[in-house]
């Protein structure tokens, strides 16, 4: 199973529904809307279309809003764009005009203010390339450096600028109402330069938000500022998304690498997930198959250690969607492979540094999965706190998240290996405990012999920290009926038919559990001496029970299921807790 998430950008290419449940079915786990274009209506339609193919397929596919942000761009230019031409100037005006050779318009008005002579103007992703050379109050006069086709609505950027703009815009407060309206689970900021500017946003959607549900944000880094401030930013948000474009102009790319594996090592000591963002298979926009660069690029970000990797205009309007995602899961597959061939201890992240009781017993978790080979940690949770605390330990074996919350299910699709699966919501850890082994089994992750790790941060109905750890082997169950005694114990079944005689020459001990049809008064001698009583007698008042309790003999009454299965001296475990007797394969 793929561990590291795949987030796909929905756009026209991805959006009718056939195209879209083939790339959920290839491999996507988050579905992304580029709020910078589209409609609400647009994105609803989109938002249904993606909770459809997900009933369809009975998965968790979480959805990202991607704010747009303060995004310097140009204004409209001329068809076919205005041609610059190296060495010649170019005029850059604040007025509303139809850009033509010579003199283009720019959307920020303030942007004369901005800059000064000698300071670049980068376009189109850095493509072309401007110096300043004087400014008014609403031109700015250029020289062109880098030269190309320009044409409408292209993103500026100012690497030797420091601009003071808000992170959001109008439009991106009335795309957090969108969001918020539409239960979006995911809401990510760009442009971020301060933790301030994250918390601002947790505010807007505490205020909007029904009943106090806070939607999780994603910062995005991709200004200098953001680097430098990359602690408190972390800490500020709930994940973090490297988007090497316009960090890549903003900074210079060779410096791009380092700080991918700065970021993502960062967040998984944070335990906070962490998504590798653009360019990432960008030639698959025109071609079928990726550059051998993108696979290098792709495989050393899943061996970075990212929560996720994504596709920007690869699904969102390329001519191969669903081919980029299933080439995007072959390398991330590949590069898993390579880890475990490696073995874990040689490509080794640094461990959270959660110092807490929920933060030790995910640790403690993790170690005792690793070291007994289980088959999985099965972690029931409310809020999805445990589950995600867990999976930043980097888990080696997949990490099973149960929780009543379909709006959790969907946040936790984000995190590295995490799968999580929808349950009901259950009135005492016990019950939690068994009902999230018995979903874990009927999804095909665990089956009869595994053995598998359990934690819990749940108590009732209620957000507990994580605060229990268990180690159970998942046994075949015989019968079941109702417990008393609330313990467990193993040892060997023996048959006894009341009623009996001579019960003192019986040879029985603390290791014997005795199955009866029934319970009489000259089977007290054995069942005091005994470990365990099975039977089908049912009823609290019953003999049975009544003898239970007297003894304080873990029981199980009323049995039902194989009976016929219950044959002398077979290993079994009795379990009060849950009414089950299993068979022990020693």
């Amino acid at each position: 199973m793929l561990r590291v998430k795949i987030v796909c950008t929905i756009g026209p290419a991805s959006r009718e529904l056939p195209i879209l449940r083939r790339i959920a079915e290839a491999g996507m786990n988050v579905a992304r809307l580029n709020m910078s274009h589209g409609s609400h209506e647009y994105h609803a339609e989109t938002i249904e279309r993606v909770r459809i193919v997900a009933e369809q397929l009975q998965k968790p596919i979480a959805i990202l809003a991607d704010l747009q942000g303060p995004k310097l761009r140009t204004g409209k230019m001329q068809e076919g764009g205005v041609p610059l031409v190296k060495g010649e100037e170019l005029i850059l005006t604040t007025e509303d005009i139809i850009g033509e050779p010579g003199r283009v318009p720019v959307q920020y008005k303030d942007l004369p203010k901005a800059v000064k002579p000698g300071e670049r103007i980068l376009l189109d992703d850095g493509m072309l390339e401007l110096e300043v050379i004087e400014t008014s109050e609403t031109e700015i006069r250029t020289q062109v450096i880098l030269s190309g086709i320009l044409h409408s609505n292209k993103g500026m950027n100012l690497p030797d600028a420091s601009l003071d703009i808000p992170a959001l815009t109008e439009k991106d407060i009335e795309d957090v109402k969108f969001a918020i309206d539409h239960q979006v689970d995911w809401v990510a900021l760009s442009f971020v330069r301060k933790a301030h500017e994250v918390l601002e946003l947790k505010s807007i959607i505490q205020n909007y938000s029904a009943f106090g549900r806070a939607t999780p944000v994603i910062a995005k880094i991709e200004k200098p500022e953001a680097v430098k401030n990359i602690d408190s930013i972390i800490e500020a948000a709930d994940g973090i998304m490297v988007a090497r474009g316009d960090l890549g102009i903003e900074t210079s790319p060779e410096t791009v690498p380092g700080v991918q594996k700065i970021l993502i090592n960062k967040c998984i000591v944070a335990a906070k997930p962490v998504i590798t963002a653009t360019q990432m298979l960008d030639s698959m926009i025109r071609n079928p198959r990726p550059t051998r660069a993108e696979a290098s690029d792709v495989a050393n970000a899943v061996l970075d250690g990212t929560d996720a990797i994504m596709l920007s205009g690869e699904t969102a309007s390329g001519q191969y969607p669903v081919e980029a995602v299933v080439t995007m899961v072959k390398i991330a597959e590949e590069a898993e492979r390579l880890r475990s061939t490696l073995g874990h201890q040689k490509i080794k992240y640094n461990e959270p540094r959660i110092f807490s009781t929920a933060g030790a017993v995910c640790r403690a978790a993790v170690y005792t999965a690793n070291e007994t080979k289980a088959k999985a940690i099965i972690a029931p949770t409310i809020s999805g706190a445990t589950a995600r605390l867990m999976s930043a330990f980097r888990p080696e074996v997949p990490l099973i998240a149960v929780t009543p919350s379909p709006m959790v299910q969907r946040q936790l699709a984000l995190h590295w290996g995490t799968y999580p699966l929808l349950t009901k919501r259950l009135s005492n850890t016990d019950e939690v405990v068994t009902d999230a082994i018995n979903v874990a089994q009927a999804k095909g992750y665990i089956g009869e012999g595994d053995t598998v790790v359990l934690t819990a941060g749940v108590v009732g109905n209620v957000r507990s920290a994580t605060s229990l750890m268990m180690v159970r082997r998942i046994d075949r169950v015989l019968v079941r009926g109702m417990g008393i005694g609330a313990r467990e114990v193993a040892g060997i079944l023996m048959k006894v038919e009341p009623p009996v005689k001579n019960p003192e020459e019986i040879l029985v001990g603390p290791q014997h559990i005795i199955f009866t049809e029934r319970v009489d008064r000259t089977l007290i001698g054995l069942l005091r001496r005994s470990g365990g009583l099975v039977t089908v007698q049912d009823g609290m008042d019953s003999p049975a029970a009544v003898a239970a309790v007297e003894l304080g003999l873990p029981a199980i009454i009323g049995a039902r299921g194989n009976l016929d299965e219950l044959k002398d001296g077979i290993h079994v475990i009795l379990d009060a807790n849950t009414g089950q007797l299993s068979e022990w394969k020693k």
